[in-house]
């Protein structure tokens, strides 16, 4: 996995982001793949519902990482993924799991996915720090969320920031960081490389590169528009309407 880790940290660059679309099994992976997007991520909301099952570590590690281990071995990029923070594994198990998956890169939460309070930042730190230790070549972005489950303090946000960075981190996910202080974050941050999630209302990916960003990914916004529509055509087929039209 060394090459493919090596490859997805190259694409992180601030001021022209990464744009990473978040699959949840293997038919999406396919299509992002064949796109031609360089990078496909998970995501674990819409991977645990495609499972039947919830998000907030409800999935078993076992059924997580395989859904991982299937996608990468389907498509020919670089894969990176959703495992929340990590379904309760230890740092050098959750390394060694995302390599058996060949996984180049990890998000890992900084709240925890059951009671959702935010853990201490020198506990997080030490955290991400031992998954580091455990394997050098590992993307590792950090998901802050100080905005969804703290106290909305942009100062805290960018003091996680740095010590996560400090630690190994090769990227930092502020995940719902206000949109008109997302250049005064990234500046913060010394201009390191920084994730955006883009969704209904945020700034258009093309817009963030201006800002600073390194990347930018969806979260399951793209399972939530799809099961949206195949809502609607399923709704729209009771009347004896044929699925293909319209």
């Amino acid at each position: 996995m060394t090459a493919a880790a090596k490859a997805l940290r190259a694409l992180h660059v601030p001021g022209s982001p990464l744009v990473v679309p978040n699959a949840w099994d293997v038919s999406s992976a396919r299509v992002f793949a064949e796109a031609g997007h360089p990078v496909v991520a998970t995501t674990s909301v819409a991977v645990a519902a495609a499972l039947g099952m919830a998000d907030g570590h409800a999935m078993p590690a076992d059924v997580a990482f395989d859904a991982v281990r299937r996608i990468a071995d389907a498509v020919d990029v670089p894969v990176t993924t959703d495992i929340e923070r990590g379904y309760d594994l230890p740092p050098a198990r959750i390394a060694e799991r995302l390599a058996q998956a060949g996984a180049a890169g990890c998000n890992l939460e900084d709240s925890d996915p059951r009671t959702k309070a935010m853990v201490d930042v020198g506990e997080q730190a030490a955290f991400l720090g031992a998954v580091r230790a455990a394997d050098a070549d590992l993307v590792i972005n950090a998901r802050i969320d100080e905005f969804i489950h703290g106290d909305n303090s942009f100062d805290d946000a960018v003091r996680r920031a740095r010590a996560y960075f400090e630690a190994g981190a090769d990227c930092v996910y502020p995940i719902r960081l206000p949109g008109d202080r997302i250049a005064e974050f990234v500046e913060a941050v010394g201009g390191r490389p920084v994730n955006i999630a883009h969704g209904p209302g945020a700034p258009a990916p093309k817009d963030l590169g201006p800002l600073g960003v390194a990347r930018v990914s969806f979260g399951p916004g793209l399972h939530n528009v799809l099961m949206k529509q195949l809502a609607k055509t399923a709704a729209d087929m009771l009347d004896g309407s044929s699925p293909y039209r319209g």
